[in-house]
């Protein structure tokens, strides 16, 4: 199969603001959890000849000169770090709990239970696996994925194209998926789904009603959904995938550190637009550091003053 090569944007960025953009046309060379737990390195595809390398994400940080190696003295440009979380499901939810730190574990009881008194007493959790249940679970889950801010800012709520659901349905008919929706006071509020790679279940599509968002229903639903598959005992891990977040660190028990890089045909121009983003990075962070120091500093004299 031959690779497709997409737009690219090689950002200078100082915070959330991006001053200029380069793009470039690259393939997409995603890890899975288990090859990145295992260090493995991905084989690249051929390279169309109108492309201008590949963005190899979740690599091990520890595996990225061999990575560069391995593409043939490619130009390496790492494009950010982060931790690929994980949570273990084969220990009991139980000892999955206690594993959690304490503040934790009183944060998800109490959110729970606030929920739950909202709800008549009780949570609303249901759970979706055929085919008909993941119908009836995409209707619903779709109407709360056009009101969260992953639809409105980035248009990555649930996706509603035929592709996704016709891969659903067959993912749902091989007993691939699972999916989960948090409903409060009869609303639904909150949607988990989760397609199946082998053993590991993949946090793929979550959203909720920012109506709700004093009630923390995506925390809840989490907790609840690991009870669940705890239960269930047929998947050996929950992939929280690439990126770093404080719900990913909070319910993981365990992680790899990892690296997105792009890995670009050594041309002149490559060589120059890389070089130029390094330095400026580089520049921004001193920048960053400078300017918490100096405000470390005030601090400090102010104290000292009082």
């Amino acid at each position: 199969m031959t690779a497709t090569a997409r737009p690219t944007p090689l950002n200078f960025r100082i915070g959330a603001r991006t001053l200029m953009a380069v793009q470039r046309d690259m393939v997409r060379v995603p890890l899975s959890l288990d090859e990145a737990r295992e260090g493995r390195l991905p084989v690249l595809p051929p390279l169309p000849r109108d492309a201008h390398g590949y963005v190899v994400t979740s690599l091990p940080e520890d595996r990225l000169e061999a990575m560069v190696y391995a593409s043939g003295r490619m130009i390496g440009f790492v494009r950010q770090k982060y931790t690929r979380y994980y949570a273990d499901l084969t220990g009991g939810f139980d000892a999955y709990m206690a594993g959690l730190s304490g503040n934790a574990r009183q944060a998800a009881k109490r959110k729970a239970k606030k929920i739950a008194q909202v709800s008549g007493g009780d949570l609303d959790i249901r759970a979706y696996r055929t085919p008909a249940e993941l119908e009836t679970f995409h209707d619903i889950a779709r109407r709360i994925a056009l009101r969260t801010y992953q639809e409105k800012l980035m248009g990555e709520g649930l996706p509603a194209t035929p592709e996704f659901i016709r891969g659903m349905l067959t993912a749902a008919a091989g007993d691939r998926v699972r999916a989960w929706l948090l409903f409060i006071a009869g609303e639904p509020a909150a949607y988990l789904y989760c397609p199946a790679h082998g053993e590991t279940l993949v946090y793929e599509y979550v959203g909720h009603d920012p109506a709700f968002n004093d009630l923390s229903p995506g925390a809840v639903l989490q907790v609840e959904a690991f009870r669940d598959l705890f239960g269930e005992e047929k998947f050996a891990r929950f992939d929280f995938t690439e990126g770093d977040g404080q719900h990913k660190r909070q319910y993981s028990t365990g992680g790899v550190p990892c690296v997105d890089v792009l890995l670009l045909r050594p041309s002149l121009t490559n060589r120059v637009t890389t070089a130029a983003l390094g330095g400026f990075n580089k520049t921004v962070a001193g920048g960053k550091a400078l300017v918490e120091a100096v405000g470390l500093e005030k601090l400090s004299k102010k104290l000292r003053r009082g």
